[in-house]
């Protein structure tokens, strides 16, 4: 992806974590508030992971990728 600001340990990670979010969040039995938001935040390390990309990390200015530069 041309503006990837993320490593490749960084999308694994992210990937990782909101899986286990989505799992907790729909096979654990957990109070219905909090078994909503780990199911709905969940997706966003989920989408973050495989897009490679943070909105987050391009507010800030931040870069996880090799080099520490980001492209335009």
């Amino acid at each position: 992806m041309p503006f990837s600001n993320l490593a490749p340990w960084d999308r694994s990670l992210r990937l990782v974590v909101g899986a286990i979010a989505l799992s907790i969040g729909w096979a654990v039995p957990l109070t219905d508030i909090v078994a909503l938001a780990l199911r709905v935040l969940g997706w966003v390390p989920v989408l973050t992971g495989l897009l490679g990309w943070s909105p987050l990390y391009s507010l800030l200015g931040i870069t996880t990728r090799a080099g520490g530069s980001r492209d335009p």
